[in-house]
């Protein structure tokens, strides 16, 4: 596998833990298991929408020529970054 290769499928995997985890959230808020209302509605459907701007980087990267791929990874990374800082900023927020 190549270097490429394995920067995409490690991100890739951190993509898919992410979602599995805002999953794993969702589905105790509605199960009734914390009343969390409007504002943690509100900051899942960011987080979401984070989610979906790294996995558009993710594709990116896959298309990138020799000539762009630093620039897109580099992207990539800091789009990623922020998801996970803002997830477990809210996360810390649940407890």
């Amino acid at each position: 596998m190549s270097k490429r290769d394995e920067v995409i499928q490690k991100m890739k995997a951190q993509l898919d833990e992410m979602n599995a985890q805002l999953d794993e959230l969702e589905s105790k808020a509605s199960s009734g298991q914390q009343k969390l209302g409007q504002k943690y509605d509100e900051q899942v459907a960011q987080l979401r929408s984070s989610a979906r701007s790294v996995k558009k980087k993710l594709d990116e990267m896959k298309a990138a020529g020799d000539d762009r791929w630093d620039a897109v990874v580099a992207e990539a990374e800091k789009v990623q970054k922020a998801l996970v800082h803002s997830f477990n900023y809210f996360r810390s927020q649940l407890k």
